[in-house]
Protein backbone atom coordinates (compact mmCIF):
# COMPACT_ATOMS: atom_id res chain seq x y z
CA UNK A 1 0.00 0.00 0.00
CA UNK A 2 2.53 2.67 0.95
CA UNK A 3 4.43 1.82 -2.45
CA UNK A 4 1.17 2.43 -4.63
CA UNK A 5 0.52 5.95 -2.98
CA UNK A 6 4.72 6.83 -3.38
CA UNK A 7 3.67 5.86 -6.87
CA UNK A 8 0.60 8.01 -7.33
CA UNK A 9 2.44 10.85 -6.21
CA UNK A 10 4.83 11.00 -8.93
CA UNK A 11 4.89 13.37 -11.68
CA UNK A 12 3.68 11.93 -14.93
CA UNK A 13 6.42 12.36 -17.51
CA UNK A 14 3.84 14.63 -19.51
CA UNK A 15 4.05 17.01 -16.84
CA UNK A 16 7.16 17.58 -16.39
CA UNK A 17 7.92 17.78 -19.83
CA UNK A 18 4.81 20.61 -19.85
CA UNK A 19 6.81 22.26 -17.43
CA UNK A 20 10.05 22.68 -18.97
CA UNK A 21 7.84 23.65 -22.13
CA UNK A 22 6.13 26.30 -20.13
CA UNK A 23 9.44 27.74 -18.67
CA UNK A 24 11.01 27.61 -21.59
CA UNK A 25 8.46 29.64 -23.93
CA UNK A 26 9.02 32.08 -21.48
CA UNK A 27 12.65 32.44 -22.10
CA UNK A 28 12.25 32.05 -25.78
CA UNK A 29 9.66 34.93 -26.20
CA UNK A 30 11.74 37.35 -23.86
CA UNK A 31 14.63 36.88 -26.71
CA UNK A 32 12.51 36.96 -29.96
CA UNK A 33 10.88 40.79 -28.03
CA UNK A 34 14.33 41.47 -27.97
CA UNK A 35 15.31 40.97 -31.58
CA UNK A 36 11.88 42.63 -32.65
CA UNK A 37 13.02 45.75 -30.36
CA UNK A 38 16.39 45.65 -32.09
CA UNK A 39 16.46 45.26 -35.32
CA UNK A 40 13.00 47.83 -34.85
CA UNK A 41 15.19 50.86 -34.41
CA UNK A 42 16.70 50.83 -38.06
CA UNK A 43 15.42 53.31 -40.41
CA UNK A 44 13.26 52.26 -42.91
CA UNK A 45 10.98 49.29 -42.78
CA UNK A 46 11.72 47.96 -39.94
CA UNK A 47 10.63 50.44 -37.88
CA UNK A 48 7.11 48.53 -38.43
CA UNK A 49 8.68 46.16 -36.08
CA UNK A 50 8.51 48.58 -32.74
CA UNK A 51 4.72 47.98 -33.50
CA UNK A 52 5.22 44.04 -33.63
CA UNK A 53 7.30 44.58 -30.56
CA UNK A 54 4.66 46.10 -28.39
CA UNK A 55 1.95 43.95 -29.20
CA UNK A 56 4.39 40.38 -28.54
CA UNK A 57 5.86 41.96 -25.46
CA UNK A 58 2.25 43.01 -23.94
CA UNK A 59 -0.01 40.69 -24.88
CA UNK A 60 2.49 37.39 -25.17
CA UNK A 61 5.44 37.69 -23.42
CA UNK A 62 4.49 39.49 -20.35
CA UNK A 63 1.50 36.85 -19.44
CA UNK A 64 3.51 34.15 -19.40
CA UNK A 65 6.57 35.70 -17.01
CA UNK A 66 3.56 36.65 -14.89
CA UNK A 67 2.30 33.14 -15.54
CA UNK A 68 5.64 31.82 -14.41
CA UNK A 69 6.18 33.86 -11.72
CA UNK A 70 2.93 33.76 -9.96
CA UNK A 71 2.92 29.95 -10.00
CA UNK A 72 6.08 30.32 -8.32
CA UNK A 73 5.29 32.85 -5.47
CA UNK A 74 1.46 33.53 -5.26
CA UNK A 75 -0.85 30.78 -2.97
CA UNK A 76 -2.75 28.35 -4.41
CA UNK A 77 -5.34 28.19 -1.64
CA UNK A 78 -8.50 30.95 -1.39
CA UNK A 79 -7.36 34.28 -0.26
CA UNK A 80 -10.46 36.60 -1.03
CA UNK A 81 -8.89 37.55 -4.46
CA UNK A 82 -9.97 36.05 -7.83
CA UNK A 83 -7.17 35.74 -10.39
CA UNK A 84 -6.12 37.42 -13.60
CA UNK A 85 -5.13 34.92 -16.62
CA UNK A 86 -1.94 35.32 -16.21
CA UNK A 87 -2.03 34.54 -12.85
CA UNK A 88 -2.09 38.00 -11.22
CA UNK A 89 -4.09 38.46 -8.06
CA UNK A 90 -7.21 40.21 -9.42
CA UNK A 91 -10.10 42.61 -8.12
CA UNK A 92 -11.63 41.43 -4.57
CA UNK A 93 -14.35 38.93 -4.05
CA UNK A 94 -17.06 41.04 -2.18
CA UNK A 95 -20.13 39.63 -2.56
CA UNK A 96 -21.92 36.37 -2.22
CA UNK A 97 -25.27 35.02 -3.03
CA UNK A 98 -27.38 32.42 -1.76
CA UNK A 99 -29.77 30.70 -4.22
CA UNK A 100 -29.66 28.87 -7.75
CA UNK A 101 -28.65 30.00 -10.92
CA UNK A 102 -32.24 30.48 -11.96
CA UNK A 103 -32.65 33.04 -8.73
CA UNK A 104 -29.88 34.88 -9.62
CA UNK A 105 -30.81 35.42 -12.91
CA UNK A 106 -33.62 36.49 -12.33
CA UNK A 107 -32.96 38.45 -9.09
CA UNK A 108 -30.40 40.11 -11.57
CA UNK A 109 -32.54 40.91 -14.46
CA UNK A 110 -35.11 42.42 -11.82
CA UNK A 111 -33.10 44.83 -10.49
CA UNK A 112 -32.08 45.82 -14.55
CA UNK A 113 -28.57 44.49 -15.30
CA UNK A 114 -27.84 42.79 -18.87
CA UNK A 115 -26.32 39.38 -18.88
CA UNK A 116 -22.76 40.13 -20.48
CA UNK A 117 -22.46 38.21 -23.73
CA UNK A 118 -19.03 35.82 -23.84
CA UNK A 119 -16.05 37.06 -24.96
CA UNK A 120 -14.97 35.64 -28.64
CA UNK A 121 -13.85 37.25 -31.98
CA UNK A 122 -17.17 39.10 -32.51
CA UNK A 123 -17.95 40.25 -29.27
CA UNK A 124 -14.50 41.32 -28.61
CA UNK A 125 -14.46 43.33 -32.73
CA UNK A 126 -17.61 44.88 -30.98
CA UNK A 127 -16.50 46.58 -28.25
CA UNK A 128 -13.66 47.92 -30.33
CA UNK A 129 -16.52 49.61 -32.59
CA UNK A 130 -18.36 50.58 -29.47
CA UNK A 131 -15.38 52.89 -27.95
CA UNK A 132 -13.87 54.09 -31.14
CA UNK A 133 -18.00 55.06 -32.44
CA UNK A 134 -19.03 55.87 -29.43
CA UNK A 135 -21.92 53.71 -29.37
CA UNK A 136 -23.42 51.80 -26.56
CA UNK A 137 -22.66 47.97 -26.07
CA UNK A 138 -25.34 46.83 -23.28
CA UNK A 139 -24.02 43.35 -23.00
CA UNK A 140 -20.35 43.82 -23.49
CA UNK A 141 -18.20 40.75 -22.54
CA UNK A 142 -15.95 41.60 -19.22
CA UNK A 143 -12.20 39.99 -19.37
CA UNK A 144 -12.00 36.38 -17.87
CA UNK A 145 -11.01 36.36 -13.88
CA UNK A 146 -10.72 33.31 -12.59
CA UNK A 147 -11.60 31.94 -8.91
CA UNK A 148 -11.75 28.09 -7.96
CA UNK A 149 -9.35 27.44 -10.76
CA UNK A 150 -11.68 28.36 -13.66
CA UNK A 151 -13.52 31.36 -15.06
CA UNK A 152 -16.49 33.67 -14.44
CA UNK A 153 -19.56 31.60 -15.09
CA UNK A 154 -21.54 34.63 -16.57
CA UNK A 155 -21.53 38.41 -15.51
CA UNK A 156 -23.49 40.88 -15.87
CA UNK A 157 -23.58 44.60 -16.53
CA UNK A 158 -25.07 48.26 -16.26
CA UNK A 159 -23.93 50.64 -18.83
CA UNK A 160 -23.57 54.55 -17.58
CA UNK A 161 -25.97 56.64 -20.12
CA UNK A 162 -24.98 54.38 -22.80
CA UNK A 163 -21.26 55.06 -22.84
CA UNK A 164 -18.97 52.32 -23.80
CA UNK A 165 -16.13 52.96 -21.54
CA UNK A 166 -17.63 53.47 -18.48
CA UNK A 167 -20.18 50.67 -16.69
CA UNK A 168 -20.98 48.90 -13.67
CA UNK A 169 -20.66 45.03 -13.45
CA UNK A 170 -20.29 41.92 -11.56
CA UNK A 171 -18.95 38.75 -12.18
CA UNK A 172 -20.00 35.35 -10.95
CA UNK A 173 -18.66 32.09 -9.64
CA UNK A 174 -20.51 28.78 -8.21
CA UNK A 175 -18.92 28.07 -4.96
CA UNK A 176 -17.62 23.96 -5.39
CA UNK A 177 -20.79 21.86 -3.33
CA UNK A 178 -20.42 21.50 0.32
CA UNK A 179 -17.69 24.32 0.19
CA UNK A 180 -17.95 27.14 3.41
CA UNK A 181 -16.34 30.45 3.46
CA UNK A 182 -13.64 31.48 6.06
CA UNK A 183 -15.26 30.88 9.54
CA UNK A 184 -17.92 28.65 8.11
CA UNK A 185 -20.41 30.48 6.08
CA UNK A 186 -21.92 29.45 3.54
CA UNK A 187 -22.74 30.94 0.24
CA UNK A 188 -23.85 29.34 -3.44
CA UNK A 189 -21.96 32.20 -5.08
CA UNK A 190 -19.25 34.11 -5.07
CA UNK A 191 -18.96 37.31 -7.13
CA UNK A 192 -16.40 40.25 -7.55
CA UNK A 193 -18.44 43.68 -8.27
CA UNK A 194 -16.30 46.67 -9.64
CA UNK A 195 -16.80 49.89 -11.38
CA UNK A 196 -15.06 50.56 -14.85
CA UNK A 197 -14.22 54.32 -14.82
CA UNK A 198 -12.84 54.59 -18.59
CA UNK A 199 -10.45 52.97 -20.69
CA UNK A 200 -6.60 53.04 -20.85
CA UNK A 201 -3.31 51.59 -20.95
CA UNK A 202 -2.07 49.49 -17.91
CA UNK A 203 1.10 50.09 -16.77
CA UNK A 204 1.20 46.51 -15.74
CA UNK A 205 0.01 44.58 -18.68
CA UNK A 206 0.85 47.34 -21.28
CA UNK A 207 -2.43 46.50 -22.67
CA UNK A 208 -5.30 48.63 -23.91
CA UNK A 209 -8.05 47.42 -20.92
CA UNK A 210 -10.81 49.24 -18.48
CA UNK A 211 -9.99 50.99 -15.62
CA UNK A 212 -11.77 50.49 -12.73
CA UNK A 213 -12.24 52.89 -9.96
CA UNK A 214 -10.61 52.57 -6.92
CA UNK A 215 -13.28 52.31 -4.13
CA UNK A 216 -14.86 49.00 -4.90
CA UNK A 217 -17.01 49.11 -1.80
CA UNK A 218 -18.94 51.02 -3.39
CA UNK A 219 -20.03 49.25 -6.71
CA UNK A 220 -20.43 46.69 -4.15
CA UNK A 221 -23.10 48.26 -2.06
CA UNK A 222 -24.76 49.49 -5.41
CA UNK A 223 -25.46 46.05 -6.68
CA UNK A 224 -27.11 45.25 -2.93
CA UNK A 225 -28.91 48.37 -3.51
CA UNK A 226 -30.45 47.20 -6.90
CA UNK A 227 -30.95 43.65 -6.07
CA UNK A 228 -32.91 44.91 -3.08
CA UNK A 229 -34.75 47.40 -4.80
CA UNK A 230 -35.84 45.05 -7.35
CA UNK A 231 -36.76 41.66 -4.36
CA UNK A 232 -38.06 43.13 -1.47
CA UNK A 233 -38.29 40.16 -0.24
CA UNK A 234 -34.14 39.58 -0.85
CA UNK A 235 -32.54 39.52 2.77
CA UNK A 236 -28.68 40.67 3.71
CA UNK A 237 -26.18 39.26 5.45
CA UNK A 238 -22.86 40.85 6.34
CA UNK A 239 -19.59 38.68 6.92
CA UNK A 240 -17.76 41.62 8.52
CA UNK A 241 -13.94 41.63 8.20
CA UNK A 242 -13.71 38.91 5.32
CA UNK A 243 -10.85 39.79 4.06
CA UNK A 244 -8.15 42.65 4.14
CA UNK A 245 -9.45 45.78 4.55
CA UNK A 246 -6.13 46.64 2.19
CA UNK A 247 -5.40 45.14 -1.52
CA UNK A 248 -3.38 47.97 -3.17
CA UNK A 249 -3.51 46.77 -6.65
CA UNK A 250 -5.80 44.35 -8.87
CA UNK A 251 -3.89 42.67 -12.16
CA UNK A 252 -4.26 45.23 -13.65
CA UNK A 253 -2.14 48.39 -11.87
CA UNK A 254 -5.40 50.20 -10.85
CA UNK A 255 -5.86 51.00 -7.34
CA UNK A 256 -8.29 48.89 -5.27
CA UNK A 257 -9.63 49.96 -1.68
CA UNK A 258 -12.59 47.96 0.26
CA UNK A 259 -13.64 47.73 4.29
CA UNK A 260 -12.77 43.81 3.89
CA UNK A 261 -16.86 43.27 4.60
CA UNK A 262 -18.88 40.53 2.80
CA UNK A 263 -22.24 40.89 1.71
CA UNK A 264 -24.32 38.04 1.52
CA UNK A 265 -27.76 38.83 -0.30
CA UNK A 266 -30.51 35.71 -0.20
CA UNK A 267 -32.22 35.47 -3.54
CA UNK A 268 -33.83 32.93 -2.81
CA UNK A 269 -37.45 34.45 -3.30
CA UNK A 270 -36.97 36.14 -6.41
CA UNK A 271 -38.98 34.22 -9.69
CA UNK A 272 -36.38 31.94 -11.96
CA UNK A 273 -35.89 32.52 -15.36
CA UNK A 274 -36.43 28.70 -16.25
CA UNK A 275 -32.58 27.82 -16.81
CA UNK A 276 -32.89 30.37 -19.97
CA UNK A 277 -29.47 31.57 -19.03
CA UNK A 278 -27.80 28.61 -18.26
CA UNK A 279 -24.07 28.78 -18.65
CA UNK A 280 -22.30 25.91 -17.04
CA UNK A 281 -18.87 25.97 -17.11
CA UNK A 282 -18.35 22.04 -17.75
CA UNK A 283 -20.29 22.82 -20.88
CA UNK A 284 -17.87 25.59 -21.69
CA UNK A 285 -14.75 23.33 -21.07
CA UNK A 286 -15.84 21.05 -24.10
CA UNK A 287 -15.32 24.19 -26.22
CA UNK A 288 -11.84 24.48 -28.11
CA UNK A 289 -9.54 27.48 -26.24
CA UNK A 290 -8.76 29.76 -28.45
CA UNK A 291 -4.70 29.19 -27.38
CA UNK A 292 -5.67 26.11 -29.63
CA UNK A 293 -6.96 27.55 -32.47
CA UNK A 294 -4.34 29.96 -32.48
CA UNK A 295 -1.49 27.42 -32.45
CA UNK A 296 -3.17 24.81 -34.22
CA UNK A 297 -4.16 27.41 -37.10
CA UNK A 298 -1.02 28.77 -37.02
CA UNK A 299 0.74 25.32 -37.63
CA UNK A 300 -1.78 24.47 -40.23
CA UNK A 301 -0.57 27.56 -42.00
CA UNK A 302 3.18 26.84 -41.75
CA UNK A 303 2.34 23.38 -43.39
CA UNK A 304 0.11 24.64 -45.95
CA UNK A 305 3.77 27.17 -46.85
CA UNK A 306 5.74 24.26 -46.56
CA UNK A 307 3.20 22.38 -49.22
CA UNK A 308 3.65 25.22 -51.61
CA UNK A 309 7.47 25.37 -51.16
CA UNK A 310 7.53 21.42 -52.02
CA UNK A 311 5.54 22.06 -55.01
CA UNK A 312 7.79 24.40 -56.40
CA UNK A 313 11.20 22.60 -55.81
CA UNK A 314 9.17 20.14 -57.84
CA UNK A 315 7.90 22.80 -60.75
CA UNK A 316 11.50 24.28 -60.78
CA UNK A 317 13.15 20.06 -60.80
CA UNK A 318 15.16 20.95 -57.87
CA UNK A 319 16.47 18.23 -55.55
CA UNK A 320 14.11 15.59 -55.17
CA UNK A 321 15.35 14.50 -52.01
CA UNK A 322 14.84 17.99 -50.87
CA UNK A 323 11.03 18.55 -52.16
CA UNK A 324 10.55 15.48 -50.35
CA UNK A 325 11.84 15.91 -46.75
CA UNK A 326 9.51 19.58 -47.18
CA UNK A 327 6.54 17.39 -48.49
CA UNK A 328 7.13 15.10 -45.04
CA UNK A 329 7.48 18.20 -42.64
CA UNK A 330 4.08 19.07 -44.31
CA UNK A 331 2.16 16.43 -43.89
CA UNK A 332 3.34 15.85 -39.92
CA UNK A 333 2.97 19.29 -38.92
CA UNK A 334 -0.72 19.14 -40.78
CA UNK A 335 -1.40 15.84 -38.92
CA UNK A 336 -0.25 17.33 -35.73
CA UNK A 337 -2.29 20.22 -35.98
CA UNK A 338 -5.52 18.78 -36.50
CA UNK A 339 -4.53 15.84 -33.94
CA UNK A 340 -4.41 19.25 -31.40
CA UNK A 341 -7.43 20.34 -32.34
CA UNK A 342 -8.85 16.64 -31.79
CA UNK A 343 -7.42 16.86 -28.46
CA UNK A 344 -4.74 14.45 -28.55
CA UNK A 345 -2.05 14.74 -25.58
CA UNK A 346 0.62 13.30 -27.63
CA UNK A 347 0.46 16.00 -30.91
CA UNK A 348 0.34 18.33 -28.95
CA UNK A 349 3.51 17.81 -26.73
CA UNK A 350 5.47 16.86 -30.48
CA UNK A 351 4.41 19.95 -32.23
CA UNK A 352 5.40 21.69 -28.89
CA UNK A 353 8.51 20.24 -29.00
CA UNK A 354 9.44 20.53 -32.23
CA UNK A 355 8.74 24.19 -32.44
CA UNK A 356 10.99 24.31 -29.26
CA UNK A 357 13.70 22.66 -31.18
CA UNK A 358 13.30 25.27 -33.97
CA UNK A 359 13.37 28.67 -31.77
CA UNK A 360 16.07 27.35 -29.67
CA UNK A 361 18.51 26.60 -32.62
CA UNK A 362 17.86 30.03 -33.33
CA UNK A 363 18.28 31.75 -30.29
CA UNK A 364 21.69 30.06 -30.16
CA UNK A 365 22.82 31.20 -33.84
CA UNK A 366 21.79 34.67 -32.77
CA UNK A 367 23.92 34.72 -29.90
CA UNK A 368 26.69 32.22 -31.39
CA UNK A 369 26.76 33.20 -35.01
CA UNK A 370 26.58 37.32 -33.93
CA UNK A 371 24.50 38.07 -37.19
CA UNK A 372 22.05 40.71 -36.65
CA UNK A 373 19.93 42.23 -37.81
CA UNK A 374 17.84 38.86 -38.47
CA UNK A 375 16.13 38.41 -42.01
CA UNK A 376 12.28 39.39 -42.25
CA UNK A 377 12.15 35.60 -43.22
CA UNK A 378 13.88 34.30 -40.64
CA UNK A 379 11.38 36.95 -38.44
CA UNK A 380 8.91 35.11 -39.68
CA UNK A 381 9.93 31.20 -39.62
CA UNK A 382 11.11 31.65 -35.94
CA UNK A 383 7.86 33.85 -34.96
CA UNK A 384 5.64 31.41 -35.92
CA UNK A 385 7.46 28.60 -34.30
CA UNK A 386 7.13 30.76 -31.28
CA UNK A 387 3.54 31.53 -31.34
CA UNK A 388 2.65 27.79 -31.47
CA UNK A 389 5.00 27.36 -28.67
CA UNK A 390 3.24 29.79 -26.60
CA UNK A 391 -0.10 29.11 -27.52
CA UNK A 392 0.25 25.26 -27.24
CA UNK A 393 2.40 25.18 -24.24
CA UNK A 394 -0.62 27.11 -21.92
CA UNK A 395 -2.40 25.61 -19.06
CA UNK A 396 -5.52 26.25 -20.91
CA UNK A 397 -4.13 23.99 -23.87
CA UNK A 398 -2.81 21.62 -21.15
CA UNK A 399 -6.22 21.47 -19.94
CA UNK A 400 -8.00 21.27 -23.29
CA UNK A 401 -5.57 18.05 -24.49
CA UNK A 402 -5.72 16.35 -21.07
CA UNK A 403 -9.09 16.90 -20.03
CA UNK A 404 -8.55 18.65 -16.79
CA UNK A 405 -10.71 21.28 -17.65
CA UNK A 406 -13.48 19.05 -18.27
CA UNK A 407 -13.14 17.52 -15.08
CA UNK A 408 -13.07 20.75 -13.30
CA UNK A 409 -16.70 21.30 -12.49
CA UNK A 410 -18.08 23.33 -9.82
CA UNK A 411 -18.81 20.59 -7.32
CA UNK A 412 -15.24 19.00 -7.87
CA UNK A 413 -13.29 22.42 -8.11
CA UNK A 414 -10.64 23.19 -5.06
CA UNK A 415 -10.85 26.20 -2.64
Amino acid sequence: MRRRRSQDRRTPWSDVLDGWLFALSGVIAVWFAYVLLRDGVRPGWPTLLLLVFWVFFSYLVLPRLHRILTAIYLPGYFVGRTRTSDGLLGDPVNLGFLGDEDQVHGAMTLAGWTLADELDVRSAAGIVRGVLRGRSYAGAPVSPLHLFDRRQDFAYEQEVAGSPSQRHHIRFWRCPDGWLLPGGFRADWLAAATFDRGVGLSLFTLQFTHRIDEDTDVERDFVVATVCDAVPAAQVGVIENFSSGYHHRNGGGDRIRTDGDLPILDVRCAPGRGGAHASAPAARATDVPQSVLVGSGVALARASTYAVGATVYVVQESTTVLAVTVAILAVCEGALALATLAAWNWARLLLVAGCSVTAVTAMTVSFVGHRPPVGLGQLLTVGGSILVLLALSSQEARDYATGAGARTTPAKASA
